[in-house]
């Protein structure tokens, strides 16, 4: 089993910044890649950024790029999710995952390619 906990979620301007945590322990040598989604109300949950721990490849959705940074400390265990030029339409609950396989980047917008969830880390941003 892996768990996952995210932080950093918290109010902010629109414009502003904000660093996202996932800190995993339990069997985290059986992943393969780390995800970020975000589900806002009444909407479904959508891919953000996936990276693998191996070789720290990257992925982002559009909607992100160039906005979102997504990084990794092998040695903590931990994912970050590097927030700018943040948006209303930006929040929402962002939830890590890991992946127990290798796949194709786009196919890591899926999230039934995800073994485990944190509980999420609500983001709002205000104007």
């Amino acid at each position: 089993q892996v768990q996952l906990v995210e932080s950093g979620g918290r109010l902010v301007q629109v414009g502003g910044s904000l660093r996202l945590s996932c800190a995993a322990s339990g069997r985290t040598f059986s992943t393969y890649a780390m995800g970020w989604f975000r589900q806002a109300p009444g909407k479904e949950r959508e891919f953000v950024a996936v990276i693998t721990w191996s070789g720290g490849n990257t992925y982002y959705a559009d909607s992100v790029k160039g906005r979102f940074t997504i990084s990794k400390d092998n040695a903590k265990n931990t994912v970050y999710l590097q927030m700018n030029s943040l948006k209303p339409e930006d929040t929402a609950v962002y939830y890590c995952a890991a992946a127990r396989m290798s796949y194709g980047s786009s196919l890591y917008t899926r999230t039934d390619h995800y073994a485990y969830w944190g509980q999420g880390t609500q983001v709002t941003v205000s104007s």
